[in-house]
């Protein structure tokens, strides 16, 4: 029988309390949603920062309502909420997305808003949620990263896993890896937007140069993005900036892995 690899709560607590005092590490094995859970305490008033990891996940959710499966050592899902006033909260998945790429393996690309892709297949997503309550701004990103290979029954494609990349990787390891990054990404964030991070982020941007299709009917060129994180799409029309991330993108000749 194989021993599960502990996780590194403490490790990732020393790493980022320097950063944020009252910062908190959780692990719980079972869980309808990690995102869900900040969120209630958020509008409870609970507004200390925190990593709640979720070894399951009976209700995990993604963008636009989707579900997101999880299951122990199969994937790393984990939540941060943390206070945070930006100036422009526009960009935040596309930074968030950045942080976790740069952190994991330099194969990993992006694709707008907040999918992790490797070989145009989905390796990882993001939600990004905000409670303000009395005056004050919580935000909550949820990270839903598949480290070992998933059944893809009823998929179009087979998702990545990181472990294509990263043979020995294990759950903890991977959060050990992105946590404090990620974190001093944020921080950024709230201090400068996401402008600095454009050349970056456009490095890994799987969609930059292709033909792609939008779920509200759009089609072109993808030119990038736009210093405060949108989509610049060549279409008949002119150039246009897609800003919702309710707007589902794909690349044509690739299908997208459903959450």
């Amino acid at each position: 029988m194989i021993t599960p690899t502990p996780w590194p709560a403490e490790a990732v607590w020393e790493q980022v309390f320097p950063l944020l005092p009252d910062f908190t590490v959780e692990v719980l094995p079972d869980i309808d949603s990690s995102n869900s859970e900040l969120m209630r305490r958020a509008r409870a008033g609970q507004h200390e920062p925190t990593l709640l990891v979720a070894e399951r996940q009976s209700a995990g959710r993604g963008r636009m309502g989707r579900v997101w499966q999880s299951q122990p050592g199969d994937s790393l899902t984990f939540s941060l909420s943390l206070p945070m006033s930006p100036k422009d909260w526009s960009g935040l998945s596309l930074a968030v997305g950045l942080s976790l790429a740069e952190s994991l393996h330099p194969d990993v690309g992006l694709k707008w808003p907040n999918d992790l892709w490797f070989q145009d297949r989905k390796l990882g997503g993001i939600l990004v949620e905000a409670a303000s309550m009395g005056g004050r701004s919580q935000v909550v990103v949820g990270v839903g990263l598949n480290i070992r290979a998933r059944p893809a029954e009823g998929l179009n494609t087979a998702p990545a896993a990181l472990t294509e990349l990263l043979p020995d990787l294990t759950a903890p390891a991977a959060l050990l890896r992105v946590a404090l990054p990620l974190v001093q990404t944020l921080l950024a964030f709230e201090r400068e937007g996401f402008a600095p991070l454009q050349a970056r982020f456009e490095a890994r941007d799987v969609l930059k140069g292709r033909r792609v299709h939008t779920s509200d009917g759009l089609q072109g060129m993808a030119l990038g993005v736009s210093p405060q994180g949108a989509l610049r799409l060549q279409t008949d029309a002119g150039v246009q900036d897609i800003h919702s991330a309710e707007i589902s993108v794909r690349p044509f000749g690739a299908q997208e892995t459903p959450r």
